[in-house]
């Protein structure tokens, strides 16, 4: 059986690039504006609050992981932030490489790992457009053995250290990612996967995506009227059904592109195209330069 997320995860290539410990006592508060860069966090220990974009607040406790796969503005904060709303804290670098907000003295109330990671996609922005703005996993055994591994890896500071973390940082942004269940995810794939008749319909569309799909054909894919499957998917996955299946069908376009080991002709037929032309047409409207174009610069990079 097809599995969608697993081809999005799969051509994005993600990767935990850089990491830094952060300990935590007392108040304490932080800003970051990340300019749509993939931001993580791992509550390790005691718990604190995110905020998002100013409209968002979230409180977090140990074991809990967050995914921004195109973060922005980004504020945290002690579970009781420090007086003033733009009271910030600056972090300040220990010998030991960790990072200390709040109080410098006494003991610390609050461990966790934050950073970027990266997608090697040079498509990741299309891709990340069928993602959720924010993944928060809570609950997940999967992810509390992993966490388990990254704390200990953490406190052990055996050989190898920042190779093995680095490993398992990438192994829980995949698993953050595929996590539904206990999921509290923004509109976007898991979301859609997550619910079990959307889901088949995905899964139709990765499975065939060179089908002539129709909203009605979908609709009776997930055993729902046109209605309340368009209004269902549009809700749970952010975009209209057509708007999904378009991005996908040009994130494969690309991708084979790309690998220059097909012709435009036979990409157009692999991604549900009737004729090179049409193709064409579709992709210089979507990414904003002919087929041709863009495997040429592919080349050149």
């Amino acid at each position: 059986m097809i599995d969608p997320l697993a081809e999005v995860v799969t051509l994005l290539q993600p990767s935990a690039g850089f990491s830094k410990a952060v300990v935590g006592a007392g108040a304490w508060q932080v800003r970051r504006s990340d300019v749509g860069h993939p931001f993580y966090c791992v509550v390790l220990e005691g718990g604190c609050r995110l905020e998002v974009d100013d409209d968002q607040t979230i409180e977090l406790g140990a074991g809990d992981f967050i995914l921004m796969p195109a973060a922005h503005d980004v504020a945290m904060s002690s579970l009781a932030p420090p007086p003033g709303a733009s009271a910030v804290t600056p972090p300040v670098a220990l010998a030991t490489g960790e990072f200390r907000i709040g109080d410098q003295h006494g003991p610390t109330d609050l461990r966790m790992l934050v950073g970027h990671c990266s997608f090697g996609s040079p498509d990741a922005g299309l891709l990340v457009s069928l993602l959720p703005a924010l993944v928060h996993v809570r609950g997940e055994p999967r992810l509390a053995t992993l966490m388990q591994f990254v704390r200990d890896e953490f406190r052990e500071r055996r050989p190898a250290r920042e190779v093995v973390l680095a490993r398992l940082l990438e192994v829980l942004l995949i698993e953050a990612l595929r996590s539904t269940a206990g999921t509290a995810a923004s509109p976007g794939l898991v979301r859609g996967l997550a619910d079990e008749r959307l889901a088949v319909a995905i899964r139709r569309m990765h499975e065939s995506p060179t089908r002539t799909w129709t909203v009605a054909q979908l609709a009776k894919e997930a055993a729902l009227s046109r209605s309340a499957f368009f209004e269902r998917f549009s809700r749970a996955v952010g975009v209209a059904p057509m708007e999904y299946l378009l991005a996908w069908r040009m994130a494969m376009a690309k991708n084979m592109l790309r690998q220059s080991e097909s012709g435009i002709a036979e990409i157009a037929e692999r991604v549900g195209y009737g004729s090179a032309s049409a193709f064409s047409v579709a992709f210089a409207r979507h990414v904003g330069r002919s087929p041709a174009q863009y495997a040429r610069e592919q080349i050149g990079s």
